[in-house]
């Protein structure tokens, strides 16, 4: 399975996103070669990231990255 590159846009509350499709690659080192050097070459405003995922194919791999995940309980220990 590949690993496809997305730039991530988020709203404030991080309900919603979108992804812009930038590339694949068939291993995760070449993968996290690429956003490393994206993010140095060309970075993005705040409200936007580029991600790695791992999927099938592009249309589940766009649907993994813009799903909501809610953030952890951070515990009493961990603050």
């Amino acid at each position: 399975m590949p690993y496809y590159i997305y730039i991530v846009t988020s709203n404030e509350t991080g309900n919603n996103k979108s992804a812009e499709y930038v590339s694949e690659f068939d291993n995760f080192k070449d993968a996290k070669t690429e956003v490393r050097r994206l993010r140095i070459e060309a970075p993005l405003e705040t409200s936007r990231g580029y991600k790695v995922m791992f999927a099938e194919d592009r249309a589940e791999a766009e649907q993994r990255v813009t799903e909501f995940r809610e953030q952890p309980i951070a515990r009493e220990w961990e603050k």
